[in-house]
C-alpha cells in the first residue's frame, strides 16, 4: 500500500466548464488524500485501487462511498482520476464529502497483466482476456476490500460503458451490497455496428478473437469523434486535455509504450461478449441512474431508453441525456454536466 496526500487550493472557476462552475458554492477541500492499494483477486492477480477523500474527513456513510469501474477499453485510474482543467471526477466527488474509489480490472492499467498479454503483438487467435466472469470476480474482490476497510455493509456502484453492465449485473446478484447504482453510458445491448473511444466493431458471429488488441493514439482519437458533427469536433476537448489523457493512459502500459508507434494493449473479453444482454434489467432492485451523452455511438440514447424502461423493479430510477457529449463525456468540455447529474442523484434523498 502506498499513501500520498494531495494538497489542492480551491479550483478557480475559469478552469471548469460553465456547468461545473455553476455548482453549489461549496469550495473544494483544502486537502484531498490519495491512497493507492494492491488488492488480491484470483491467484496471481493484483488489482490496483485508488481512493480519494477529504483530508481528515470523518468516516463516510455507505451512501457516500463510491466504487468506479471503467469501460472495456481504458482503465479507471487514468479516466475517473484525470485532473483535466485542474480537477478530476474523483476530486469533484471527494470535494463534496464522498469517499471515492476506482479499480483497474485485470489486464487494464496498473493491475496485473496475465502472461498472455506479455507478447508484443497478440496471436491470431486465443482466449479473449478479461471476460465478464473474471471482471465480476475482480469487482467483487475490490468491493469487499472497500466494505471491510470502511466498515460498511454496502457501497454505491458506478460503472462506465461495459463497466456499467458489470456493475448492474453485480447489483442484480448482490442487491444487499449495493446502495445505489450509477450507469454511465451503459451498453444495452451493444450494437455490433457501434464503435467509439477505441472500441473496434464487434466481431461477426462465429469469429474468433485474439487475447488482446493494440490501439494507437490516432485510432483512439479518430473513433472518439465518430458521430460528432464536423463543426463541433474541434471544440470537443479543451486544449491539451486529450493529449494529457492519452499520455497518462498509454503510459499505464509500459510494454505498449515502448513500441513504435506506441500502443495501448486492451483485453478482448468485452468485445467477445458484445451484443449479448449483459444483465437482467428487471432484476435491478436498487435506485439507479442512467446517464449518457447525445453523441454516444457505443451506447446510443435509444438503448438507454430501452434499458430505463426495462428496469421495472428499481424503486427510484432516473434517466439523464446530456447534450454535446460522446461515450467519453467525462473527459470532454461538457463533463461538468455529467458530474452534476450524477452528484444530484448521489445526494438525493431517494424514496420508493
Amino acid at each position: 500500500m502506498r499513501r500520498r496526500v494531495l494538497l489542492a487550493a480551491p479550483i478557480a472557476a475559469p478552469l471548469l466548464s460553465p456547468l461545473l462552475a455553476a455548482a453549489p458554492a461549496r469550495a473544494q477541500p483544502a486537502g484531498v488524500t490519495l491512497e493507492e492499494f494492491q488488492v488480491a483477486s484470483a491467484p496471481g492477480i493484483q488489482l490496483y485501487l485508488r481512493n480519494k477523500r477529504q483530508e481528515g474527513a470523518a468516516a463516510a456513510r455507505a451512501d457516500r462511498i463510491v466504487l468506479c469501474v471503467h469501460d472495456g477499453s481504458f482503465p479507471a485510474s487514468t479516466s475517473f482520476d484525470l485532473p483535466a482543467g485542474g480537477v478530476s471526477w474523483m476530486d469533484y466527488m471527494a470535494g463534496r464529502g464522498f469517499d471515492v474509489w476506482s479499480v483497474d480490472l485485470r489486464n487494464y492499467g496498473r493491475s496485473t497483466r496475465e502472461a498472455a498479454m506479455s507478447q508484443a503483438t497478440a496471436p491470431a487467435s486465443g482466449t479473449p482476456l478479461t471476460p465478464a466472469r473474471d471482471a465480476l470476480a475482480d469487482i467483487a474482490a475490490a468491493a469487499a476490500f472497500v466494505r471491510e476497510k470502511r466498515g460498511v455493509p454496502k457501497l454505491v456502484h458506478l460503472g462506465w460503458g461495459w463497466g456499467a453492465g458489470l456493475m448492474a449485473r453485480f447489483a442484480t446478484e448482490n442487491a444487499a451490497l449495493v446502495d445505489r447504482l450509477v450507469l454511465y453510458a451503459p451498453e444495452w445491448p451493444a450494437q455490433p455496428a457501434a464503435a467509439a473511444n477505441g472500441a473496434a466493431p464487434a466481431p461477426a458471429a462465429g469469429a474468433t478473437l485474439p487475447p488482446f488488441r493494440s490501439l494507437t493514439r490516432a485510432e483512439v482519437r479518430a473513433r472518439w469523434v465518430e458521430g460528432v458533427p464536423d463543426n463541433k469536433r474541434a471544440a470537443l476537448f479543451p486544449a491539451g486535455w486529450y493529449e494529457h489523457w492519452a499520455d497518462t493512459t498509454f503510459g499505464a502500459d509500459p510494454d505498449g509504450a515502448r513500441q513504435v508507434p506506441s500502443v495501448l494493449r486492451v483485453p478482448n473479453g468485452a468485445m467477445a461478449e458484445a451484443g449479448r444482454q449483459p444483465f437482467d434489467a428487471a432484476r435491478v432492485t436498487v435506485p439507479a441512474l442512467v446517464t449518457l451523452g447525445e453523441w454516444d455511438r457505443e451506447a446510443p440514447p435509444a438503448q438507454a431508453v430501452a434499458l430505463f424502461q426495462a428496469m421495472t423493479a428499481s424503486p427510484a430510477k432516473r434517466l439523464v441525456l446530456l447534450g454535446e457529449g460522446t461515450h467519453g463525456i467525462m473527459l470532454e468540455r461538457n463533463r461538468g454536466a455529467l458530474f452534476q447529474a450524477v452528484q444530484v442523484f448521489l445526494e438525493e434523498a431517494l424514496t420508493g
